[in-house]
């Protein structure tokens, strides 16, 4: 890849707390997963959740917003309360195929993709971006055990004529899917990788449902990533690992200058 190259495929990507990130593609502003609440307490299946930190920025904070790509939408460490109500207001969430059909019943414009599956959008100078959903376990463990306990989740994979190739993991576990995509995909030039290493005690022996510093590290070399931004680190009580485990763990990987931390806020 050339300087001018990598420049390109160099976007900037804010990141805002969470699981939430924006950056614009193709001239599409896209927003991962949106979690814009106070920190606060939440009442879920078997326990709670509680976060721990605001966000960077407020929906009003964010300009336009064309897509919405949602990992999944049953827990409200990657949609809240204030996330939901802002679905109202964009012209397209892309999500699970569940998802689409339960936000498509609230009056959500939300489309669900199986894995492999593609929606072409339409750039704002001509052309198209291809989002293709591509496969996520919220777990460890076979994937229809882990969905039975925790849901489904989809990741994306962007794509587009002179673009880079991006990744977006959502909350994902599995080093199967990823070297998945690596297969179909790879290399990608930027990997939005969700990590922190969550861990529920009640669930999977309290192993980590999404990817640990070091599962993170190990999925950017089976990637051939050529940056990775992490984000879904931060703001939570049940994430247990940090920057500095992340960071630690690229190093140990060789892989350090792969980090970007994107621009807060």
């Amino acid at each position: 890849m050339s300087g001018a190259e990598t420049t390109a495929a160099r976007f900037p990507v804010r990141v805002l707390g969470g699981p939430t990130a924006l950056f614009e593609y193709g001239g599409l502003r896209f927003l991962t997963d949106p979690t814009f609440d106070q920190p606060r307490d939440y009442t879920v299946p078997g326990g709670s959740l509680t976060k721990t930190a605001a966000p960077a920025a407020t929906p009003a904070d964010l300009g336009r917003i064309d897509v919405v790509l949602l990992s999944h939408d049953e827990h409200p460490d990657n949609l809240d309360e204030s996330g939901r109500a802002l679905l109202a207001d964009i012209p397209l969430t892309l999500t699970t195929p569940g998802g689409g059909k339960r936000l498509g019943a609230a009056g959500t414009a939300a489309r669900g993709l199986a894995d492999w599956e593609t929606a072409e959008l339409d750039r704002p100078g001509g052309g198209t971006v291809t989002v293709t959903g591509v496969p996520a376990v919220h777990g460890p463990g076979p994937r229809a055990t882990v969905e039975a306990t925790l849901g489904e989740v989809v990741g994306f994979v962007l794509t587009g004529a002179g673009l880079p190739v991006v990744y977006v993991s959502g909350d994902n576990a599995s080093a199967a899917a990823v070297a998945e995509v690596a297969e179909r995909f790879g290399p990608v030039d930027t990997a939005i990788l969700f990590a922190g290493g969550p861990r529920i005690p009640v669930l999977f022996d309290g192993e980590p449902i999404v990817l640990d510093s070091a599962q993170a590290a190990d999925a950017a070399r089976v990637l051939g990533a050529r940056r990775v931004v992490p984000v879904h680190y931060d703001s939570w009580s049940h994430f247990t690992e940090g920057r500095d485990e992340l960071a630690a763990a690229f190093a140990a990987a060789g892989a350090a200058d792969l980090l970007d931390w994107g621009r807060r806020g």
